[in-house]
């Protein structure tokens, strides 16, 4: 799970700006929430559908006033101002050494600022993330834990979208069955725990309806896009090799590496009904998705 690496265009980032500065005018007496990691993949998602039910909402992020950087507790007290709410993405990932500890003060500054009400983005079949997952469910206040792991939107507005435009998805991952789910649906769930009764002291273990390998999800991108999109399975060194080439952060490095590594070795390989239990509805299947993005233009090349 990769929630804040993304391929962003200028005009989607002035986009996100500007929702930001809108979403965080608001008078402090209101009862706010908060988002972390609200440029993100799921995060941008809560904060809009939070804004469609006209619920006072704070996008938290360095560049945002008040700023937020997980780094820098100096800049908690402000940004956890007036909050009631909050959804926590930590970025980059809950597995990352230090996650804990960043995570446990934040709820400890939290639940002493007033918040009432905890939903945690965490990981599947990740240790590290459970460990975090205790935090919350120990501070005291109402919580709900959203547990995912592969993404569909990391083929069309992140880490592997260069791959399927260039044909080839190259990975060092064994063809491993995975039910990818669709961020879309993580989103609508959390903003159903943020806002609704019933999800207190749930884990929501999300999934997509089915079950695929990366061949498959190449065959599904194929199908929707026209083009042809193949996996091509590489050595975990030459993967390693071209993301320190590729010039990526440490830490997403082994973030990475970590992933394919220890997570994607089947122990995610079944479907969990997280997301019906939450919402009532089945998941996004990832063909919908494929065709869905296929359509937006996004996996055509350019002329």
């Amino acid at each position: 799970m990769v929630d804040t690496v993304s391929i962003d265009t200028v005009s989607s980032k002035q986009q996100e700006r500007a929702m930001e500065t809108e979403m965080n005018s608001i008078d402090s007496s209101e009862r706010i929430t908060l988002v972390l990691g609200g440029t993100g993949k799921t995060g941008r998602r809560v904060a809009e559908r939070l804004k469609t039910r006209g619920i006072p909402t704070r996008i938290a992020s360095r560049s945002g006033t008040p700023a937020f950087d997980w780094n820098d507790q100096g800049t908690w007290e402000a940004a956890l101002d007036g909050v009631t709410a909050a959804y926590i993405a930590y970025a980059p990932d809950l597995a990352i050494p230090g996650a804990k500890e960043a995570i446990h003060g934040f709820v400890e500054k939290a639940v002493k600022q007033g918040v009432q009400r905890l939903v945690l983005l965490s990981g599947r079949g990740e240790e590290e993330a459970q460990l975090c997952e205790r935090v919350v469910q120990d501070a005291g206040v109402e919580w709900t834990v959203v547990r995912a792991s592969w993404f569909n939107q990391n083929f069309s507005e992140g880490e592997f979208l260069g791959m399927v435009l260039e044909g080839a998805i190259t990975l060092p991952a064994a063809d491993i069955p995975e039910p990818i789910v669709d961020v879309d649906d993580i989103a609508d769930v959390a903003v159903a725990a943020l806002t609704e009764e019933g999800h207190n002291g749930e884990i929501y273990e999300v999934t997509g309806p089915r079950m695929l390998t990366f061949t498959e999800v190449a065959r599904e991108i194929s199908h929707a896009s026209g083009r042809d999109v193949r996996y091509v399975q590489i050595p975990n060194e030459a993967f390693a090799s071209a993301i320190v080439e590729s010039g990526a952060p440490e830490e997403i490095a082994w973030l990475l590496n970590y992933l394919f590594d220890t997570v994607l070795d089947g122990r995610n390989a079944h479907v969990c009904d997280g997301v019906r239990r939450a919402l009532g509805r089945e998941p996004t299947d990832f063909a919908e998705y494929a065709h869905r993005i296929a359509a937006s233009g996004v996996w055509k090349l350019a002329a």
